[in-house]
Protein backbone atom coordinates (compact mmCIF):
# COMPACT_ATOMS: atom_id res chain seq x y z
CA UNK A 1 0.00 0.00 0.00
CA UNK A 2 2.83 2.38 0.85
CA UNK A 3 4.59 1.67 -2.45
CA UNK A 4 1.48 2.44 -4.48
CA UNK A 5 0.81 5.70 -2.67
CA UNK A 6 4.46 6.75 -2.88
CA UNK A 7 4.55 6.06 -6.62
CA UNK A 8 1.34 8.03 -7.15
CA UNK A 9 2.73 11.00 -5.20
CA UNK A 10 6.02 10.91 -7.12
CA UNK A 11 4.20 10.80 -10.48
CA UNK A 12 2.02 13.72 -9.42
CA UNK A 13 5.17 15.57 -8.38
CA UNK A 14 6.62 15.14 -11.87
CA UNK A 15 3.44 16.61 -13.35
CA UNK A 16 3.71 19.58 -11.01
CA UNK A 17 7.41 19.90 -11.86
CA UNK A 18 6.40 20.31 -15.49
CA UNK A 19 4.11 23.16 -14.43
CA UNK A 20 6.94 24.70 -12.43
CA UNK A 21 9.18 24.72 -15.50
CA UNK A 22 6.65 25.66 -18.18
CA UNK A 23 4.26 27.78 -16.10
CA UNK A 24 2.99 30.77 -18.05
CA UNK A 25 3.29 33.13 -15.08
CA UNK A 26 5.55 33.41 -12.07
CA UNK A 27 2.61 32.79 -9.74
CA UNK A 28 2.00 29.42 -11.38
CA UNK A 29 5.63 28.50 -10.84
CA UNK A 30 5.56 29.56 -7.20
CA UNK A 31 2.38 27.58 -6.60
CA UNK A 32 3.93 24.52 -8.25
CA UNK A 33 6.96 24.73 -5.98
CA UNK A 34 4.61 25.00 -2.99
CA UNK A 35 2.73 21.89 -4.13
CA UNK A 36 6.01 19.99 -4.47
CA UNK A 37 6.87 20.96 -0.90
CA UNK A 38 3.45 19.82 0.29
CA UNK A 39 3.88 16.47 -1.42
CA UNK A 40 7.25 16.12 0.30
CA UNK A 41 5.53 16.70 3.65
CA UNK A 42 2.99 13.98 2.82
CA UNK A 43 5.75 11.51 1.91
CA UNK A 44 7.59 12.29 5.16
CA UNK A 45 4.38 11.73 7.13
CA UNK A 46 3.77 8.42 5.31
CA UNK A 47 7.29 7.24 6.07
CA UNK A 48 6.87 8.19 9.72
CA UNK A 49 3.56 6.36 9.94
CA UNK A 50 4.66 3.20 8.14
CA UNK A 51 7.92 2.76 10.03
CA UNK A 52 6.44 3.97 13.36
CA UNK A 53 8.93 6.82 13.69
CA UNK A 54 7.29 9.89 15.24
CA UNK A 55 10.43 11.93 14.49
CA UNK A 56 9.44 12.06 10.84
CA UNK A 57 6.13 13.68 11.72
CA UNK A 58 7.96 16.43 13.60
CA UNK A 59 10.28 16.94 10.65
CA UNK A 60 7.28 17.05 8.31
CA UNK A 61 5.63 19.76 10.42
CA UNK A 62 8.77 21.88 10.46
CA UNK A 63 9.20 21.43 6.71
CA UNK A 64 5.55 22.41 6.14
CA UNK A 65 6.04 25.62 8.11
CA UNK A 66 9.23 26.45 6.22
CA UNK A 67 7.47 25.73 2.92
CA UNK A 68 4.60 28.07 3.82
CA UNK A 69 6.88 30.91 4.93
CA UNK A 70 9.13 30.56 1.88
CA UNK A 71 6.17 30.57 -0.52
CA UNK A 72 4.72 33.62 1.19
CA UNK A 73 8.07 35.43 0.96
CA UNK A 74 8.52 34.54 -2.72
CA UNK A 75 5.05 35.75 -3.65
CA UNK A 76 5.50 38.96 -1.66
CA UNK A 77 8.82 39.57 -3.42
CA UNK A 78 7.22 38.96 -6.82
CA UNK A 79 4.38 41.34 -6.05
CA UNK A 80 6.28 44.22 -4.45
CA UNK A 81 9.91 43.69 -5.43
CA UNK A 82 11.05 43.72 -1.80
CA UNK A 83 10.41 41.79 1.41
CA UNK A 84 9.79 44.61 3.91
Amino acid sequence: MFNASAIAIVLATFLVLYRAIKGPRMYDRALAVNVIGTKTVVILALIGFIYKRPHFLDIALVYALMNFIATFAILKYIERGRLD
